[in-house]
């Protein structure tokens, strides 16, 4: 059976969010991941799906370590891995300064040594049940856990865009988590990741290529493209790293047009002037047949674990997830 995953990233409650996962598990799917952002406190959502499955993994796509502290984090992962009985994945990532600083009102620096301090934190804290930590960036004079964790590590996956992060990537993490990727840059993400094992010590076969794929399923494939072109325009138009990612998969002059758009306030022409070879290169569009061969490709590209990602905030609610979910199950 091919592994796949599921991830939501916002526009579902709560509720609604468990109810999906509760139907992927039942569906055969390997995983289910939770963005945050703004789309609802991630870890409270996998707490209640911890309770209400038994078999899927569960995992957070990604946690920022600039907005919570690296002993909250860990005291959140061990707390899901308890409830699920060991099936929590930690997925951590660097966000970006625009929201980390415009959203959320914090300093934001040095991103690559704190996510290299707090995965030390966290994986000081689930083995040992004390910290007292020193870092390049995170100094913790002691904190404790007053309970004991499930297990004294949960894997850690980590995103990264570039080379610098993906290397890290590779010294550090379990898995590595890629979105809005091209099965082109998969292939050199890859690349990067195995430098960094190897700098490590550490087979690079033995860390997880995931990606998030944006998915809308519909007969009608420019209908499907519509629905995922908002998403795209945010991403290149609020973040520098995914205009930069988007314009070197060879969209440079739409992300280029897409973010003077929405600079001058125009979103609607911003969304217009996502190009559909754009959303075709990204993401999961159209009927089940033609998403499925997307799939595959990505998994010939070297992802192990491909992420089916509704993105539904703009329209669809819990019918286009469920519809999505379906299309792409494992065979």
């Amino acid at each position: 059976m091919d592994r796949v995953g599921v991830a939501f990233t916002g526009g579902l409650t709560a509720s609604e969010i468990v109810e999906c996962v509760k139907q992927a598990e039942d569906l055969g799917y390997e995983s289910a991941w939770v963005a945050e952002g703004h789309g609802g406190d991630q870890f409270a959502i996998l707490a209640a799906c911890a309770i209400a499955t038994s078999r899927i993994r569960l995992g957070t796509s990604i946690s920022s370590v600039f907005v919570r502290s690296a002993p909250t984090i860990a005291m959140a992962a061990a707390t899901i891995d308890q409830l699920s009985n060991g099936r929590f994945v930690l997925g951590l990532g660097s966000s970006h300064r625009v929201q980390v600083e415009g959203e959320h009102g914090l300093p934001y620096a040095r991103p690559i040594d704190r996510l290299r301090d707090t995965v030390e934190v966290v994986r000081r804290l689930l083995r040992d049940g004390t910290v007292s930590f020193g870092g390049d960036v995170l100094d913790i004079p002691k904190f404790d856990l007053w309970f004991r964790p499930l297990r004294p590590s949960v894997p850690i996956y980590l995103s990264g865009l570039f080379q610098p992060m993906l290397e890290v990537c590779g010294e550090l993490a379990q898995g590595v988590i890629l979105t809005w990727s091209t099965p082109q840059f998969v292939r050199g993400a890859a690349a990067h990741v195995a430098t960094g094992a190897r700098r490590a010590g550490r087979d690079a076969s033995a860390i997880e290529m995931t990606t998030l794929l944006g998915c809308a399923v519909g007969a009608d494939v420019d209908e499907a493209r519509r629905r995922l072109k908002p998403g795209a325009a945010l991403y290149a138009s609020f973040f520098p790293r995914y205009n930069r990612l988007l314009a070197e998969s060879g969209f440079a002059e739409a992300a280029a047009a897409i973010k003077t758009a929405w600079e001058r306030g125009d979103r609607e022409g911003a969304v217009k002037l996502v190009p559909d070879a754009l959303i075709d290169a990204v993401a999961l569009v159209g009927p089940p047949a033609r998403c499925r061969e997307r799939l595959a490709e990505y998994r010939q590209a070297g992802v192990g674990l491909p992420i089916v990602t509704p993105r539904v905030r703009d329209g669809g609610g819990v019918k286009a997830v469920i519809e999505a979910i379906r299309a792409c199950a494992p065979a």
